[in-house]
């Protein structure tokens, strides 16, 4: 039993944010062939829902990091959520530092999701997160949150390593990045690898393979428990020293190209 754990954004996603009919139709092959396809992504469920492609093939999907787990008949397996006093000193350690700063919760994106800030600038980017009043979060109902991810200008990239520094040792969180100028926060329970584990307790099954196809940081701990390991071209040198193999990149449908290679299709 084949399973393909597939990260979205850079990955199945070309740089339009768009999966190919190319690799729809592997995605399709692949779940008819009886494999287990499963998305793998930092995004929270609304927004990988959001493919019609995806939509489509009823698949399972790992959200969050591995934060929340769900089946394909979108039941939740597993969800794990930051600690409310946790989220509090994180918050504070992230302002001080000049992050943006968005909070994933069971009850959506505050102030918004990182897919909404996707192309655009720096500028209009921060008129976003300007004078947005957190506190109000806390305002909902069984409150849980999920995740807390912050980003930087470009040309301050190094802002992320002394975010990671101060939270080092401080705080018991999953720390991982999907890109340079982002850090993500969830709980100390969930990534993306522990996640395919969990995946197969739930469901009593097995993989005899599992195939992990990745781009970022918050990828590696996938290829940790994959059988082969697969980064993208537009990978970090980083990343692609974790993996296996080093596909073509996502503006070349490097997904589809991999599984041809690994199946002999």
């Amino acid at each position: 039993m084949k399973c393909f754990s597939i990260d979205l954004d850079g990955t199945l996603l070309n740089s339009t944010r768009e999966i190919s009919e190319e690799n729809f139709a592997t995605l399709k092959y692949l779940h008819e062939q009886g494999h287990y396809v499963i998305i793998n992504s930092g995004r929270a469920i609304e927004d990988v829902l959001k493919f019609e492609e995806i939509r489509k093939l009823n698949l399972p999907i790992i959200s969050i990091n591995g934060t929340v787990i769900y089946s394909e008949n979108r039941d939740i397996l597993f969800e794990a959520s930051i600690p409310i006093s946790t989220y509090k000193i994180l918050f504070s350690l992230l302002s001080e530092l000049g992050l943006g700063i968005m909070v994933y919760t069971n009850q959506g994106g505050f102030p918004f999701r990182n897919p909404d800030i996707q192309g655009k600038s720096w500028e209009e980017i921060e008129s976003m997160f300007a004078n947005y009043n957190y506190d109000q979060i806390f305002e909902k109902d069984n409150l849980k949150i999920y995740k807390v991810m912050a980003v930087t200008r470009p040309d301050q990239i190094e802002t992320i390593d002394l975010a990671k520094k101060a939270v080092a040792g401080k705080l018991a969180l999953s720390v991982a990045s999907s890109h340079p100028d982002n850090i993500e926060f969830t709980s100390v329970e969930a990534n993306k690898g522990t996640a395919l584990l969990r995946y197969q307790k739930h469901m009593k099954i097995s993989f005899d393979e599992i195939y992990a196809f990745g781009d970022g940081g918050n990828d590696v701990e996938q290829f940790k428990v994959a059988t082969t390991a697969i980064a993208m071209a537009n990978a970090p040198l980083e990343v692609q020293k974790e993996a296996d193999i080093i596909t073509k990149t996502n503006d070349e449908n490097g997904f589809t190209y991999a599984v041809r290679e690994l199946l002999k299709i």
